[in-house]
């Protein structure tokens, strides 16, 4: 029974790795529920992020139809990143990350955070 349930369950994973690429991808597609962002303040919203980095996830991204890149004709131009219906659609499972991160993650300070929700 197990090895015919990670036959079917498989290849949707190895699909949803795909679309998402690289390590930044969630960080972006998390960054971009908040709204709208331009390059530079989702640069600066990711410090550690390299301008090479996020230019390739951005392409890998919107390659993978996860989020819109709109061009403003202003000088100099504007370049503007959403999120398509297939990235909105894919926030239940940045919700359901968030919440195994806070159950099972480490807290900023090195602690555990599940021993920090038990204590409350």
């Amino acid at each position: 029974m197990k090895k015919m349930l990670d036959e079917k369950c498989l290849p949707p994973i190895r699909e949803v790795l795909y679309v998402l690429g690289g390590k930044w991808s969630m960080l972006v597609l998390a960054q971009l529920y908040i709204g709208p962002h331009r390059f530079n303040q989702l640069r600066r919203a990711l410090d550690d992020i390299s301008t090479k980095a996020l230019t390739d996830t951005l392409r890998h991204l919107e390659q993978n139809e996860m989020i819109d890149r709109k061009i403003f004709p202003t000088v100099p131009v504007t370049v503007e990143y959403s999120l398509t219906e297939k990235g909105r659609d894919f926030q239940m499972v940045l919700v359901a990350m968030y919440n195994w991160g806070l159950r099972w993650g480490k807290a900023q300070d090195g602690n555990d955070t599940k021993q920090k929700i038990l204590q409350n």
